[in-house]
């Protein structure tokens, strides 16, 4: 006798079917879209496009740049983020907390910010720490050059290592102890400890890491286009942005062949992180709730604090002070404490001046659009993965990382070729097209942050619940959401910082009436007063301080940008 199947619709396919439309929309669609364009400019298959776009000698010095640039400041994230990870939490360093806090400061300001600063102190010609060097050593010439392939892997360093730093620091605190303890209880010393067995255990997280940074690194236009254009260093973001600014058919395809080779890679390295690398992390982590044992510094402790303290110094006070008083200077060209050199005009401007407000208003819109939305798919996202076992329920998982991964320049020439009404949708020079590409590229963070706290909440909560006949839906609104409402409001300000202060697709995807924060900021800089771009950094690393503590109290110091 033949059995009779019967198959029952889940409610739950129409969340999952509309958010994979969603995805598939305004994602999958307009980046295969990209690739295809590649390979059928002229309407049918042809390799032309490739062969004129990597027959420009320019393009191969962007490429080659971009490698370089990319793997050098990799490899000095990690070295940076490694010791800073392991002397913040696994000892008494003294300030750790302060220290912690202090480290990922710029993970939350905006790359190109960074880049400002660096030019102020590094200008060959007048930059503050160069002069101060060359008065204090006698020095003919400036010892540094900020505008050279090294100052420009120096400065995408220091504002990546972040990443590092806090994929080490975490996969630090979930270690197994006991490998350790068993090596001092030998008798080796904390160092030989960290060299013979924390660091090889480590070893998959800091690869994870560092692929990490190569990708933010690689993909960065903010930082390159401050720092390398001026000094001729080119990029492949700014070579693509150089493209479509050329608004032709040609240029626009020459730009595509440079995304998609980006794309490729960046996407080639995500696999590497998550499905070979991700495998192995798991075998350094205890299956028991436990936490490493604190190692004592002993008498290197004083020394090591003054050392990271100084580090700290150079590296993120020094910087962000020197944008701060460059927004209070008249004449850059003379010293910051000379009589009448000292004006408040350039904040008048920033908070009198119509266009920047408006700028302001769209940036705080579209921020506040793309966190709100990309939280709601988060929160259903991360039910769906985490309570129930309904099919499908891992492919808009997947596209939302695949998303995350893929370079912002990217997303923004997808978009640009795909939404101007050529297949029927157009929004392009609209707010709204902002707001999805911001969500594209950064629901991930909002993403992880609610499986993670879903994964800390007992189901037992939901199975009385259920018991008592409430329906899921029932269950996530008065079970779930006041116990993860800390969480909540943590994911959204992790998707609503990077999309307000949001340079490299802005740039691409503004109009006269979207124009934003970070729009404003790079024309500045660029082009007229970078006194008044000074002060707008300065207002965003304000506004992203207090965020930071505002978000604090909110969720009971459980969370911070």
């Amino acid at each position: 006798m033949k059995t009779e199947k019967r198959v029952y619709f889940d409610i739950k396919w129409i969340f999952i079917g509309a958010i994979i439309l969603f995805l598939f929309v305004f994602q999958v669609f307009p980046l295969g879209y990209l690739v295809i364009r590649m390979f059928f400019e002229s309407g049918h298959f042809s390799l032309t496009g490739l062969e004129r776009i990597y027959s420009y000698a320019l393009n191969w010095t962007c490429l080659k740049n971009t490698i370089i640039t990319a793997t050098f400041s990799m490899i000095l994230g990690v070295m940076i983020a490694f010791p800073l990870a392991w002397l913040v939490g696994r000892t008494n360093l003294y300030g750790r907390t302060f220290f912690r806090t202090l480290f990922v400061m710029t993970y939350m300001v905006p790359p190109y910010v960074g880049a400002m600063a660096w030019l102020r102190l590094l200008n060959p010609k007048v930059g503050t720490l160069n002069v101060f060097l060359q008065k204090i050593f006698g020095l003919e010439s400036a010892p540094f050059n900020i505008y050279s392939i090294g100052g420009l892997i120096w400065v995408l360093s220091t504002f990546y290592y972040p990443y590092a730093f806090i994929t080490i620091s975490r996969a630090m605190e979930h270690m197994d102890p006991s490998l350790e303890e068993a090596s001092r209880i030998s008798g080796a010393s904390p160092i030989k400890t960290l060299i013979t067995v924390t660091l090889p255990l480590m070893l998959p997280s800091i690869v994870a890491a560092a692929l990490m940074v190569f990708v933010a690194a690689s993909s960065c236009y903010g930082i390159p286009s401050i720092i390398g254009a001026p000094g001729k260093i080119y990029t492949v973001t700014t070579r693509i942005v150089d493209y479509v600014y050329v608004g032709s058919q040609q240029g626009l395809t020459d730009a595509t062949a440079l995304a998609v080779f980006l794309m490729v890679l960046s996407l080639i390295l995500l696999y590497i992180s998550k499905f070979v690398v991700g495998k192995k992390e798991y075998i350094t982590v205890a299956g028991k709730s436990v936490r490493p044992d604190v190692v004592d510094l002993g008498k290197w402790r004083i020394p090591l604090t003054v050392l990271v303290g100084a580090f700290a110094f150079i590296v993120i006070v020094l910087p962000f002070a020197t944008v701060f008083t460059t927004s209070f200077t008249v004449n850059m060209g003379k010293s910051f404490f000379e009589p009448g050199n000292i004006t408040t005009k350039y904040w008048g401007i920033i908070t009198s001046r119509s266009s920047i407000i408006k700028s302001i208003k769209n940036s705080f819109a579209s921020a506040i659009w793309a966190a709100s939305l990309g939280m709601v798919i988060c929160l259903i996202m991360a039910y769906l993965l985490e309570r129930t076992k309904v099919k499908g329920r891992k492919i808009p998982d997947f596209l939302i990382t695949v998303g995350s991964g893929t370079p912002s320049v990217a997303i923004a020439l997808a978009l640009t070729m795909t939404m101007s009404g050529k297949f029927g949708i157009n929004i392009y020079n609209t707010m709204f097209i902002l707001v999805v590409a911001y969500m594209v590229k950064y629901m991930l963070m909002g993403m992880r942050t609610m499986v993670s706290a879903f994964s800390q909440i007992s189901p037992s909560l939901e199975e009385a619940a259920q018991v008592s006949g409430a329906a899921w839906l029932l269950r996530l609104k008065d079970v779930l959401m006041p116990l993860l409402l800390p969480s909540i409001v943590a994911g959204w300000f992790l998707i609503f910082m990077p999309c307000f202060y949001e340079l490299t697709m802005s740039n691409l995807l503004y109009s006269d009436q979207t124009r934003t924060l970070g729009v404003d900021l790079y024309i500045y800089q660029t082009y007229h007063s970078q006194q008044t771009a000074s002060a707008l950094a300065s207002g965003i690393l304000i506004l992203v301080t207090v965020l930071n503590l505002l978000l604090f109290k909110l969720t009971k110091g459980k969370f911070s940008i």
